[in-house]
């Protein structure tokens, strides 16, 4: 069977914040990572990551491959403290540890 593209994202999520305490939950619409009790990245069901950025940032994280207003399942835009990233924003370990930088950030970690 053929790993989902939430799972693969997940997985290597998992590896680069390998040596923190972490905990997944479900919710966001993917798979969430907190990160010591703060919610920094989601893992969505298409393969984007949601990020909680800070808004004070925000703008050049947008200028950024891949990434736009994060949005809910029901189509309503998240507040300022949230992207989402295509997968063509995170094709490599280096990206994706870049939005992982960013969101480790945002939460203060």
């Amino acid at each position: 069977m053929t790993e989902s593209p939430q799972d693969a994202l997940a997985s290597r999520v998992r590896d680069q914040f390998s040596g923190r305490v972490t905990r997944e939950v479900t919710m966001f619409g993917g798979l969430s990572f907190m990160v010591d009790e703060a919610l920094t990245v989601a893992a969505r069901r298409d393969g984007s990551l949601l990020v909680r950025v800070d808004p004070a940032t925000r703008a050049e994280a947008l200028a950024r491959p891949g990434a736009e207003p994060a949005a809910m399942r029901n189509g309503r835009v998240m507040g300022d403290g949230w992207l989402s990233v295509r997968s063509e924003g995170l094709a490599t370990d280096d990206q994706l540890r870049s939005w992982l930088d960013v969101a480790l950030a945002a939460a203060g970690r």
